[in-house]
């Protein structure tokens, strides 16, 4: 039986079930095939049943969820010179064990808390995967004022080489210092590194009534569990961040542009929730 009690966050552990959702219901071809992140949370019978998990009622979460992963494994893809990878809040990522053709020429690193970090080894190796090696799984005690830089580097990160950097469904939970602070340090990499990060826009600009009401809920519901959303930026204001931080150029990348990459022509209708963006800057 798998021990619970360093079990990663409840976000975490939705991104996988809605990553495995989108295999098991929506209409092939599947922006993203991943079941083995269910394998990682094996949740409770019946876990299609929850709220949450409804095929229609979140199928824009849902649709977000795989594009952004696939974006940013077609961001490694297109890059074969990056020999690192660094996932910030890497929670139950599955790239290592999905893509072993691609994860082979990298180093990987995955920055987690120290819980998060220590249950993903466990449950990994119960499973069979072990601990390619390549994947280095770096626990960060942000709580404590860990510095995720220098752990990185007791991981064996190389700042004299090319990295990618992503970080998804994080900067909500960053105050506006924090965010300045981890752009500045990324930007110090070597040349040739490539940051992507989602950041969500104010509610004001989401321009749909419709999801603009439901984005409103979720902050809610965030706000009530004690995980409240602290950071919003328009599209200027988070690249007007990314050129004072120092990175060479930067574009973001909108709902609309990841609909165009990865959901046109379906016959279902799925197409992300808009509302979150990319951030993608180069050093």
């Amino acid at each position: 039986m798998t021990d619970r009690t360093q079990a990663p966050d409840s976000t975490a552990v939705r991104v996988a079930l809605w990553r495995a959702i989108h295999v098991q219901v929506d209409a092939p071809p599947h922006v993203l095939e991943d079941e083995i992140g269910l394998q990682l949370a094996a949740p409770a019978a019946g876990w299609r049943d929850r709220p949450d998990m409804h095929p229609q009622g979140t199928s824009g979460y849902r649709a977000s969820i795989v594009g952004r992963a696939r974006f940013i494994e077609d961001l490694i893809d297109q890059q074969p010179a990056i020999a690192q990878y660094v996932i910030l809040g890497a929670g139950l990522d599955t790239f290592v064990q999905r893509r072993p053709d691609v994860a082979s020429r990298l180093r990987v690193f995955e920055v987690d808390q120290p819980g998060a970090s220590a249950w993903k080894r466990r449950r990994l190796l119960e499973l069979g995967f072990g601990i390619a090696d390549g994947l280095q799984l770096v626990p960060v005690d942000f709580e404590a004022g860990d510095s995720w830089w220098q752990r990185l580097a007791e991981a064996g990160f190389d700042t004299a080489r090319p990295a990618l950097v992503a970080s998804t469904g994080v900067s909500m939970y960053l105050s506006r210092d924090a965010i300045e602070a981890t752009l500045r340090q990324i930007a110090k990499l070597a040349p040739g590194s490539t940051l992507a990060m989602t950041f969500l826009l104010p509610l004001e600009l989401i321009e749909n009534l419709e999801e603009r009401a439901q984005h409103q809920m979720v902050y809610e519901r965030a706000r009530a569990a004690g995980t409240p959303f602290l950071s919003f930026f328009s599209p200027d204001e988070m690249l007007a961040l990314a050129r004072d931080a120092g990175f060479r150029e930067a574009r973001t990348v909108s709902t609309e542009e990841l609909t165009r990459r990865y959901f046109s022509g379906r016959g279902d209708g799925l197409r992300p929730a808009s509302g979150e963006l990319f951030l993608v800057a180069n050093t």
